[in-house]
């Protein structure tokens, strides 16, 4: 009777032993199943296989989440590159730029603002930054431009902010600064600060200055500069830096005369001057200029004849000198001007017979030689189908009388000046007057009779 029971027990004994087996397993795999996820995220796969120790202790994640991104940072954007500077990234931030993804890998992802990098480890940093159309609620800090001290190229488009003075790290590491209607007003010696300057454009921005020296003069580097519709006053400098090749100082309030000095700028190939108040002669040493290829001076108040020594330019395409009060015959050396493309001499006081052909002024992209009351053109040279805005000429080479005012109702887009289809216009507008004179006396003599009977009417009811 004793042996059931043993067997029983015995029996009872390995169930017991083996139960706690099962259940001790069961809630490890419970607790790690989650943790691994958070830990493995941030952390690289080598240390997945220890997860299952390492979960248990919950100071790991704090002390483990700093760590991964000082070793995977350089390595996030793709293997070899790195990061922006994290000072770089906050500035750019202070500035309401959206810095979601590296702007240094991904330059086109801030919409319209324009990043470039070096390469520089463990960090890179700004060379080049564009701000384009700016919202009200940009603010420059004087402490996130000190973190772009790397720039070397600036440049506002439609950003009318207030501007405020440049750390001078940055100010000497600029080389390139542009702020088109930008940074609603601006002075010469805010501008004169970036003295490593080589490229500096300023347009439709209001500049305090006495001139464009205070703005170049401590610019040794400079050899492109356009402040045009700046309202700038002064007088056009005597010394400037000879490494000049762009000189554009258009729309401003600049007067005086252009200095002869001029031909210091050795290496200049665009001059513009256009729409200011200079006066006096245009100077002969302008003619020095050999590497010139645009020359403007319009909407000046220029007198005198243009000087022969611009023939000795062999280079120019662009040649604007209208709107001024130059006088004199138009130089007949602009014909062996072989890379004359662009003329404009309208609106001034030449006088003569103009001295082109219609093979120069057909291989003209543009020729204007309108406005000039005193000049002609030869009828045995040039068809008046040119349209060139002046008259032909006599036989004594002035201008022959302009022809009489056309009809208010006539076609303007006749092919000559002077035609013999005038006399047939004239007979055939007569013809047209014909048939109106006979209708209006047709309806007079019906209004009369129509008149006299309501008048006879109301007599013959009065006589009653």
């Amino acid at each position: 009777m004793e042996g059931p029971p043993l067997l029983l027990t015995l029996l009872l004994l390995s169930l017991l032993s083996a139960t706690p087996t099962t259940f001790s397993a069961t809630p490890p795999r419970a607790v790690v199943s989650p943790t691994p996820s958070p830990i493995s995220s941030p952390t690289p796969p080598r240390n997945s296989s220890s997860s299952s120790s390492s979960s248990p202790s919950p100071s790991l994640s704090p002390t483990s989440s700093p760590s991964p991104p000082s070793s995977s940072s350089p390595s996030s954007p793709s293997p070899g590159s790195s990061t922006l500077d994290p000072k770089q990234l906050r500035a750019l931030q202070s500035l309401n730029i959206p810095t979601s993804k590296d702007p240094c890998t991904q330059p086109a992802l801030l919409r319209n603002n324009i990043t470039l990098c070096d390469s520089s480890k463990p960090f890179r940093h700004l060379l080049s930054l564009r701000l384009l159309n700016c919202s009200d609620d940009v603010a420059l800090s004087f402490t996130a431009l000190r973190s772009l001290s790397t720039l070397q190229s600036l440049r506002f488009e439609n950003c009318p902010i207030a501007p405020i003075a440049f750390p001078p790290e940055l100010a000497l590491s600029l080389r390139s600064f542009t702020a088109i209607s930008s940074l609603r007003r601006l002075t010469g010696v805010w501008l004169s600060r970036l003295q490593n300057l080589t490229d500096l454009t300023v347009s439709n921005v209001m500049v305090n200055a006495s001139g464009p020296f205070v703005i170049l003069g401590n610019m040794k580097k400079i050899r492109s500069v356009t402040v045009s519709r700046a309202n700038l006053t002064g007088f056009f400098p005597r010394h400037l830096s000879p490494n000049l090749t762009h000189v554009d100082f258009s729309g401003n309030k600049l007067r005086g005369r252009i200095p002869s000095s001029i031909n210091r700028l050795e290496n200049l190939q665009s001059l513009n001057l256009s729409s200011n108040s200079f006066n006096g002669e245009i100077p002969t040493t302008i003619g020095d200029l050999i590497s010139l290829h645009n020359l403007s001076l319009a909407s000046n108040s220029l007198s005198g004849a243009v000087p022969e020594s611009i023939s000795a330019i062999p280079s120019l395409v662009h040649v604007d000198l209208s709107s001024n009060q130059l006088n004199g015959t138009i130089p007949r050396y602009f014909t062996g001007m072989k890379t004359l493309k662009y003329l404009n001499l309208a609106n001034n006081n030449f006088r003569g017979v103009m001295p082109f052909n219609a093979s120069f002024i057909s291989r003209l992209a543009v020729f204007k030689v309108g406005g000039n009351d005193n000049l002609c053109y030869n009828r045995s040279i040039l068809s008046s189908k040119m349209k060139l805005g002046i008259a032909p000429c006599d036989k004594h080479g002035f201008p022959m009388s302009p022809p009489p005012a056309k009809d208010s109702s006539q076609d303007d887009s006749t092919d000559s000046d002077y035609n013999d289809t005038d006399s047939e216009n004239t007979t055939h507008k007569e013809h047209h007057r014909g048939p109106n004179k006979v209708v209006l006396g047709v309806a007079i003599a019906l209004s009369s009779i129509v008149f006299l009977i309501i008048f006879l009417v109301l007599i013959s009811k009065c006589c009653r």
